[in-house]
């Protein structure tokens, strides 16, 4: 007899039993293959998804610090001086 039942399916359109499942196929791709050999990207996408939480306030962070630094890197900020530059002779 036919039974119904849910799924999940990745980015590529494969099917998976669980969205966690999907989820870490699609970080994997995302991913890519990392290091020699077998690919990390599977552990790494694991690690992602059960960090998320963590990672996701680390963003907000970093948001907020470039919101308050003022947008692009190359910007002249306020808060930095330059160093002056000494000579080897120059002793400490």
């Amino acid at each position: 007899m036919a039974q119904r039942g849910t799924g999940f399916f990745d980015r590529k359109g494969q099917y998976f039993r669980t969205p966690e499942e999907a989820t870490l196929s699609d970080l994997s791709a995302l991913l890519g293959k990392i290091g020699d050999g077998e690919s990390l990207a599977p552990g790494i996408a694991h690690t992602l998804l059960e960090k998320r939480t963590e990672i996701e306030g680390l963003f907000l962070e970093h948001d907020a610090m470039m919101s308050e630094a003022g947008g692009a890197f190359g910007e002249k900020r306020d808060n930095v001086e330059p160093l002056a530059v000494r000579r080897r002779s120059e002793k400490i």
